[in-house]
């Protein structure tokens, strides 16, 4: 579900508020998201570096299944520290979503509605989005102890022996991101680039 977060009776903002979005994703809500929206999540993330794509890539391959569903989910780039005692997950900011380019087609095609990470992607990354209706967001990078703080529990899925890189499920409440790249071609990055060049 997205809607858009509500401000106070009568209060007019001089811009709009974060849309509230409930995992899983559905193509409704994908197609509700352009480019430079910021956004709150609420629900379930899986993450998944490089080594876990690797894998899963390995897997498709060959024709096993995935270790989990990815249809209507959101992966995140990430591969948090350890937890200090008594927390339930340490840093857990977003890793160069660059390095998953090569891999990332073929999850869309087999349903991935979501991924978060930092930075731009590639021209076929871009079109897959479009393609198969899925949006990139962006998330804070140099952020990773507040973005831990909206993480409500953390359980290990896949892959073990990956140490901070191997697959969990995270859950999350109010996980804050910016719609980078939409299903529409929209890019949140090139869109500024040209703001800027116009000052």
């Amino acid at each position: 579900m997205a809607r858009q977060q509500p401000t106070d009776a009568g209060e007019t903002p001089a811009l709009p508020g974060p849309v509230l979005v409930t995992t899983p994703l559905t193509e409704e809500v994908v197609l509700a998201l352009r480019a430079g929206q910021p956004v709150l999540i609420t629900g379930v993330l899986y993450t998944a570096r490089d080594a876990a794509h690797r894998r899963m890539a390995e897997a498709i391959e060959s024709g096993e299944e995935l270790p989990f569903d990815v249809r209507g989910q959101i992966i995140y780039y990430v591969g948090p520290t350890p937890p200090p005692p008594g927390k339930i997950i340490g840093a857990a900011g977003p890793t160069t979503s660059g390095r998953m380019d090569k891999l990332t087609p073929m999850l869309l095609e087999r349903g991935l509605k979501g991924m978060i990470g930092k930075g731009s992607r590639s021209a076929e990354v871009k079109g897959a989005l479009v393609k198969h209706k899925a949006v990139y967001f962006g998330g804070l990078g140099g952020a990773g102890a507040l973005m831990s703080k909206r993480i409500r529990a953390a359980e290990l899925v896949a892959y073990e022996d990956l140490g901070t890189e191997a697959i969990r499920r995270l859950e999350v409440e109010d996980f804050p991101v910016i719609v980078i790249n939409d299903c529409y071609g929209g890019d949140a990055y090139a869109e500024a680039r040209l703001r800027w060049k116009k000052i």
